[in-house]
C-alpha cells in the first residue's frame, strides 16, 4: 500500500523528470530580460554617427557667400604672412629708390618717406601687424578665459576679488589706458642700453592682452556661471573630480561656441587698437613694418591726390570686414538659427 504522504512528492518528481528544457531556452530568457531588448527602440536600426569631417564638409557647403568671401581673405593674408620674404621683392627695412617715387615696373605700389618698397612694406606688414594682434588675443583668452572659468566654478571671495579688479580696469577708457602704460613701457625701454626694438613689441603683446583679457574675463565668466549650476557638473563634483578636470572636461566644451565667435571679434577689436596705436607712434615702432604706421608715415600724400596711404587703410579694413563676415557665420551656425 502507497503512502500517502509520499504521493505528492512521487508526483513532483515524476513531473520533474519528464521536463527536459528546449535547446536556447537559456539564451532566450537572458535576451527577453535584457534592458535594451525591452526598450521600445530596441528594433529600431541603428543611426551611424557622422564624423567630424563629415559635418564640417556640410558646413562649408551651405556656407553663405559672405563668409566664403571671409574665409578666402583670411587664407591669403595667412598665405602673405607666412611667405613674405618669398613674396616682398625687397627686403622690409631695404632704402631702394627716392622718396615717394610713382608707381612704375620697378616699384609696383611707389616709395613711402624713406624711398622703401610700399608693395613689399604691405607684405612684411601682414606678418608683423596681424602675427601681433593674433599672439595678442591668444594671451588675452588664455588669462581672461582661464580666470573667468576659475571665478565661475570656486564663486565666493574669488569671485569678488576677480570680478573687482575687472571693473577697475573696465573702468578706464582703453585707448586712455594703452596710452598711458605704453607711453611709461617706452621710455623705461628707452632708457635701457641698446633695447631691442622687439622689446617695444614685447610691452605692446603685454599691455594689450592684459587689458583685453578684462572683457574675455566678464564674457566667459557669464557663460560658466550657466555652466556649473547644471546636473553633470553637479555630478562630476560628487565624483570627487578637481578644479581643471571641470574646467576643461565639463565647463570649456560646453562653451566653446560663443568663445570661439569672441575670438574673432576681440581679434579684430585688438588689430584695429593696435593699428590705431602705431599711427599715434605708440604701437609698432620703427623700423618695424605695419599698417598704422605706414599710414602715418604717408598721410601727407592725400593732399597731392596719391593712393598711397589708402594701401595700408585698405588691408586693414579689408582683413576687418572678413573677420566680422566668418564671426557672423559662425554664431549664425551656434545659434542654431535657419535661414
Amino acid at each position: 500500500m502507497t503512502d500517502a504522504t509520499n504521493e505528492p512528492t512521487t508526483i513532483i518528481d515524476r513531473a520533474s523528470d519528464a521536463y527536459e528544457p528546449q535547446p536556447g531556452a537559456k539564451d532566450r530568457m537572458v535576451e527577453m530580460t535584457d534592458p535594451a531588448a525591452m526598450s521600445a527602440d530596441a528594433a529600431a536600426p541603428k543611426v551611424a554617427q557622422e564624423s567630424i569631417w563629415v559635418r564640417t564638409r556640410r558646413a562649408f557647403r551651405t556656407a553663405p557667400p559672405t563668409a566664403w568671401f571671409g574665409m578666402i581673405a583670411i587664407a591669403v593674408y595667412i598665405v602673405v604672412a607666412v611667405f613674405a620674404p618669398v613674396l616682398a621683392p625687397f627686403g622690409e627695412r631695404e632704402i631702394v629708390g627716392a622718396q615717394f617715387e610713382e608707381p612704375s615696373a620697378e616699384f609696383l605700389l611707389g616709395t613711402d618717406n624713406l624711398g622703401r618698397d610700399m608693395l613689399s612694406r604691405l607684405i612684411y606688414a601682414a606678418r608683423n601687424t596681424v602675427g601681433i594682434a593674433l599672439i595678442t588675443t591668444i594671451l588675452a583668452f588664455l588669462l581672461g578665459g582661464f580666470l573667468g572659468m576659475l571665478a565661475a566654478t570656486l564663486g565666493g571671495w574669488t569671485d569678488q576679488i576677480l570680478s573687482r579688479i575687472v571693473d577697475v580696469l573696465m573702468s578706464i577708457p582703453s585707448l586712455i589706458f594703452a596710452l598711458l602704460a605704453l607711453t611709461v613701457a617706452n621710455t623705461w625701454i628707452g632708457t635701457l642700453d641698446n633695447a631691442s626694438p622687439w622689446l617695444y613689441t614685447l610691452a605692446l603683446i603685454v599691455i594689450m592682452a592684459v587689458l583685453d583679457s578684462t572683457r574675455v574675463f566678464r564674457l566667459t565668466r557669464a557663460v560658466a556661471m550657466n555652466i556649473v549650476v547644471m546636473d553633470y557638473v553637479e555630478a562630476a563634483r560628487l565624483r570627487g573630480e578637481g578644479l581643471l578636470y571641470i574646467v576643461r572636461k565639463e565647463i570649456l566644451p560646453n562653451a566653446t561656441a560663443p568663445l570661439i565667435a569672441e575670438f574673432g571679434l576681440r581679434f579684430c577689436f585688438v588689430f584695429l587698437l593696435i593699428s590705431a596705436l602705431s599711427f599715434l607712434g605708440l604701437g609698432v615702432q620703427p623700423p618695424t613694418a605695419d599698417w598704422g604706421s605706414m599710414v602715418r608715415d604717408n598721410a601727407t600724400l592725400i593732399s597731392f591726390g596719391v593712393a598711397v596711404p589708402l594701401y595700408p587703410a585698405g588691408a586693414i579694413a579689408l582683413l576687418t570686414v572678413a573677420v566680422n563676415f566668418v564671426v557672423d557665420w559662425m554664431l549664425h551656425r551656434s545659434s542654431g538659427l535657419k535661414d
